[in-house]
């Protein structure tokens, strides 16, 4: 793939401390420091019976890096616990190829059933040839890996009459659950153009997606490129959607879920999304460039990487987006949770309209409830390069970051790349508690502007970047 170990050198351009270890540790420890003095003015207990209760503390707390003196702070403390998972998986499975099973690798005759075969019940390792193989949609049991021989040589194409709200691979047990499922080193080819051109290219829930986890635990998405799907590229996600209104939290949810070297493009909603799931790592990927189509014309909320409704404990590290509307969301709808304890280490946006856009939707303006769960944000190395207008939101004004109803939101090395109109930092609509320091510029210097009901807010000095 093309930004293949290049997104750490773009960063590395504005943030030379970024690419050394012990830079990039010194970085991530003084927003953590930053952070933890940051205060929040309402704490919630989240609690089996999915409702919320206003006192109490929360039954996670804010997950932090694991101090390993052999290994850089973001390593997320979780991983080993899926290593462990994703080794014994790989030790105990039995090593099948799906050409075996009557797969034909020729773009036209209809493999599912083949790939059906080759996974069987699960516990196994099913390997994929290069190749173009067709499939209706390939549903996943637990301790199952599907293994391509790379992106450039192995493709799973969608049937020209797959139906628009079957995703392209999803586990197979929405609402039992799966565990210890492992996909690696593929193409999927969604193909939204099967659809015509004037229609929506999605339909509604957590269908119609490229790849799809929903309901699972330990889980690993490693060298794979997504096109054009319908909705999202990759969705790791509960087994349906809760709307139930914020403070509450859905069944179902995803755990331990590792997102790496992924590229998606076309996709019709996002390029990789959370929701209502827990302990999610998202790291060297590539989303850029959306369709757009599953929303209506001119009004697409396509973002790169969006962490959505009741999201607990995500961690990014070390992505690139480019001409999306949004490079990195961080929110919620007004009737569901806001995603909770968010880390963002090292991002690139490129033309993104709203490079980094963090909100909670009918909980910010002045009249509206306050939110109980739109908490926690630590950022550290993030690059908003020329963000621009975009036929994706046609009425929204171009932002490198804009944080509304957030609180407790620590942002620290924060650079604005601009040559044309000035590149506008809002913290708006109620924020609270944020702290943003060592902000740069190269170009045009970054307004910094400050709206409704804001509440404390402390901004370091801009400077001029320089090598």
């Amino acid at each position: 793939m093309k930004f293949k170990n290049n997104t750490k050198n773009k960063i590395g351009r504005y943030f030379p401390n970024y690419i050394d270890a012990e830079g990039l540790d010194a970085g991530i420890l003084e927003t953590e420091n930053a952070f933890s003095a940051l205060s929040y003015s309402r704490r919630i207990n989240w609690v089996k019976t999915h409702k919320w209760h206003t006192t109490g503390k929360l039954d996670n707390t804010f997950m932090r890096p694991a101090l390993i003196k052999k290994r850089p702070l973001l390593e997320v403390d979780w991983q080993p616990l899926l290593f462990a998972e994703l080794g014994r998986l790989r030790s105990e499975a039995l090593q099948v190829s799906v050409m075996d099973f009557g797969a034909v690798a020729d773009g036209k005759t209809d493999s599912t059933k083949a790939f059906v075969r080759a996974m069987g019940r699960g516990g196994r390792s099913v390997s994929i040839p290069e190749g173009e193989f067709i499939i209706s949609g390939l549903k996943i049991p637990s301790n199952t890996e599907l293994i391509g021989a790379g992106t450039t040589k192995t493709f799973l194409r969608m049937h020209d009459f797959a139906p628009k709200s079957r995703q392209g691979i999803r586990n197979r047990n929405r609402y039992l659950g799966n565990r210890s499922i492992r996909l690696e080193g593929f193409t999927l080819d969604w193909r939204a153009e099967r659809f015509p051109e004037k229609e929506k290219s999605s339909v509604s829930g957590i269908r119609s997606s490229g790849i799809t986890l929903c309901n699972v635990k330990f889980g690993l998405v490693r060298n794979i490129c997504v096109r054009n799907a319908g909705l999202h590229g990759v969705d790791v996600t509960s087994a349906y959607y809760s709307y139930a209104g914020d403070g509450t939290t859905s069944r179902f949810r995803s755990r331990y879920v590792w997102i790496d070297d992924v590229e998606a493009y076309g996709f019709g909603d996002d390029g990789i999304t959370t929701h209502h799931s827990d302990y999610v790592y998202i790291t060297h990927s590539f989303l850029h460039d959306p369709s757009g189509r599953a929303h209506r014309k001119g009004f697409s909320n396509s973002n790169g990487i969006e962490v959505d409704d009741g999201s607990r404990h995500v961690v990014l590290h070390n992505n690139y987006t480019e001409n999306c509307f949004g490079g990195v969301e961080i929110k919620a709808h007004e009737t569901s949770s806001a995603a909770y304890d968010t880390q963002i280490i090292g991002h690139y946006s490129k033309r993104d309209n709203r490079a980094y856009n963090f909100r909670h939707i009918g909980h910010h303006k002045e009249n509206d409830t306050n939110t109980l769960t739109a908490i926690g944000i630590r950022a550290t190395f993030l690059v908003a390069e020329e963000p621009q207008n975009t036929p994706l939101y046609e009425e929204s004004v171009p932002r490198a970051l804009v944080v509304s109803a957030y609180q407790k939101v620590a942002i620290h090395h924060f650079c604005t790349v601009s040559q044309s109109e000035t590149p506008v930092i809002a913290i708006q609509y109620r924020a609270r508690y944020v702290d943003l320091a060592h902000l740069s510029y190269r170009g045009i210097a970054p307004e910094i502007k400050t709206g409704q009901g804001v509440h404390f807010v402390c901004v370091s000095p801009v400077n001029e970047w320089t090598l």
